[in-house]
């Protein structure tokens, strides 16, 4: 990394060549090309200068200094090239830069097998990973951490990590696993579009906190094991993206440390056990969640006063259908009784389908999906054929080109971005008596159907009848353009 007076244009500078990784490692090369081009280390079959010819005879001190004076000769011709791309949109295709192991570690793509010996809290036998300690001081810990691991800095604002899980045995229903497993190809399918991590649990990280309550948990193992990532995505396993292109508006959420589907006036005004959907959430990686964590696991079934919990939380809110405490509502007690302590920091997103309502979404995905290639006659570019690695850019597009301003939601034109199967149990086939089992089975095949559809054309291949799985057909060229 260049070391430069921090005046305002030289501040610009590094910024520039630290966002800019192609010239931070075309630097970091130039400048070991000149000191290897020395007449120490230069090749006989070169031509060199009549002085250079005694170059051997040389004192030390003399050579210490030729190596600086290359040094700097370098950094300030790399300096040079850098203020030359404010003037080039890019370098030159034919540029071939041929790079060795010393010189790939000058580039800021994050190191995996780095981990120096200085002592961190993974190194402290107090910390546990288990919900009956608390973690103190979490973000001096995670951020010592992060300082000594300088390679994840880059990109860690809003990184990532997915974490999902079912049951340990295997499902009473017998399409249960089969349903599961597709909900599961679905998340992985999201990460690896947009760059997350994910991790599975399919075990309980604790006897008591058992169902609903088994995710807390293991988004505080994810915590500690994930220092690099700054939001833990939790998302139920009967939960499925049905936007494989839409990202979070993170933006949003700069000063919020929990994210989650809701609605202000449904908590303080009707205090509706329904007023808010902890299926899905975000939590950011920082000492204010490892506390809420804490708090919420005290209304939880290692409480115990679990029994009285239940009762508090149907005194307030008439509606909840069974005695048991459960997550969801206890987070809205908790919004309920503290509102100055965690409406503040929790932001409760009813701007699109965060997580959506199985009912309302899956009678119109057929009409969504027409909408969207309407979107695609009219604009050749979203048509292009591409790699998946760069479907984001085609997201975006299509965001600027017809989605802007457009909120989602019941009626609106977006597709639903979580479609949540509430009440279904695709495992155990307990659903919920107000609908039949073949409602739920054939409303997730349906839905998964039409988010494989978008991962899918990618790879040249499509659903053509969104309620069988296989076979797929591949496409015409200029799809939707060119007819079947």
């Amino acid at each position: 990394m260049l070391i430069l007076k921090k005046t305002k244009k030289k501040k610009k500078v590094i910024v520039f060549i630290q966002q800019s990784p192609q010239i931070l490692n075309f630097i970091c090369i130039t400048s070991k090309i000149l000191l290897m081009v020395s007449p120490e280390t230069s090749s006989s079959n070169y031509q060199l200068s009549p002085m250079a010819k005694y170059a051997g005879a040389r004192t030390r001190p003399v050579i210490c200094f030729s190596d600086v004076v290359l040094f700097l000769g370098g950094a300030f011709m790399s300096l040079i090239l850098v203020w030359s791309f404010f003037s080039f949109s890019s370098i030159s295709p034919n540029l071939t830069v041929k790079t060795n192991e010393s010189s790939a570690k000058c580039s800021p793509e994050i190191d995996m097998k780095y981990d120096p010996t200085d002592p961190v809290y993974y190194d402290d036998p107090d910390l546990t990973y288990t919900i009956e300690k608390p973690v103190k001081n979490w973000d001096e810990k995670r951020r010592r951490w992060l300082n000594l691991h300088p390679s994840f800095i880059t990109g860690a604002e809003n990184r990532t990590v997915m974490v999902t899980g079912s049951q340990s045995a295997p499902c009473k229903n017998p399409i249960g696993d089969h349903l599961l497993l597709r909900f599961f190809k679905n998340k992985v399918d999201y990460c690896r579009i947009h760059g997350h991590d994910i991790f599975y649990s399919n075990a309980l990280l604790h006897p008591k906190m058992n169902s609903y309550w088994a995710k807390l948990p293991a988004v505080k193992a994810a915590m500690i094991a994930h220092p690099e990532a700054e939001w833990i995505w939790w998302v139920d396993s009967d939960a499925l993206f049905t936007d494989m292109d839409f990202t979070p508006p993170w933006h949003r959420y700069k000063e919020h440390n929990l994210v989650v589907h809701g609605w202000p006036g449904v908590i303080y005004n009707d205090r509706s056990w329904t007023a808010l959907n902890a299926g899905v959430f975000l939590i950011r990686n920082c000492q204010w969640s490892m506390e809420l964590i804490d708090t919420w696991t005290g209304m939880g079934p290692v409480s115990p006063e679990y029994a009285k919990w239940g009762q508090i939380q149907r005194s307030i809110f008439k509606d909840k259908l069974f005695p048991e405490s459960d997550d969801q509502t206890a987070l809205i007690y908790l919004l309920y009784k503290h509102r100055e302590v965690y409406y503040p920091k929790i932001y409760l997103e009813g701007n699109f389908y965060f997580e959506g309502y199985w009912l309302e979404i899956v009678p119109g995905l057929t009409n969504v999906t027409e909408r969207y290639l309407e979107m695609e006659r009219e604009d050749a570019t979203l048509r292009r054929r591409h790699a998946e690695k760069v479907s984001e850019r085609y997201g975006a597009f299509r965001e600027e080109r017809f989605l802007k301003g457009e909120k989602g939601g019941k009626g609106s034109k977006r597709r639903p971005f979580v479609t949540h199967f509430t009440g279904c149990q695709p495992c155990s086939g307990d659903h919920n008596k107000m609908y039949d089992g073949d409602t739920c089975w054939n409303g997730m095949i349906k839905a998964i159907n039409f988010a494989d559809n978008q991962v899918m054309r990618k790879y040249g291949f499509v659903h053509s009848d969104l309620g069988k799985t296989s076979p797929l057909q591949p496409l015409p060229f200029d799809y939707p353009d060119e007819p079947w």
